[in-house]
């Protein structure tokens, strides 16, 4: 039980910090969270619609039995679920890192 207290401490110590470098920084406000939800909504929507247009096209140049605009329109939701995903990662690892009070950064 005593091996985890060390562990325990750090992670408490972490909050902590990370909790007074918000209290220093401010609350975003509402703007900030409403372009959040823009990005990330975006970043799904654009590639959906480009992986739309070019199955249209696609289908109109290259009429047979599969559906390219429902192929390309699945695929560029994947691609846009990947991209928000991949983002939405990158702003929580920069929310959470935190170098200290000692370090340049």
């Amino acid at each position: 039980m005593s091996d985890s207290k060390p562990e325990f401490d750090a992670k408490i110590a972490a909050q902590v910090a990370r909790k007074l470098k918000a209290q220093r920084a401010g609350t975003p406000g509402a703007w900030f969270g409403l372009g959040m939800f823009g990005t990330i909504g975006w970043s799904v929507a654009v590639p959906t619609l480009l992986g739309a247009l070019l199955g249209a096209w696609a289908d109109k140049h290259h009429a047979g039995p599969p559906s390219w605009t429902l192929a390309l329109l699945a695929a560029g939701l994947v691609l846009g679920c990947a991209n928000a995903w991949y983002w939405i990662a990158q702003q929580n690892a920069a929310i959470n890192h935190d170098p200290g009070p000692d370090s340049d950064e």
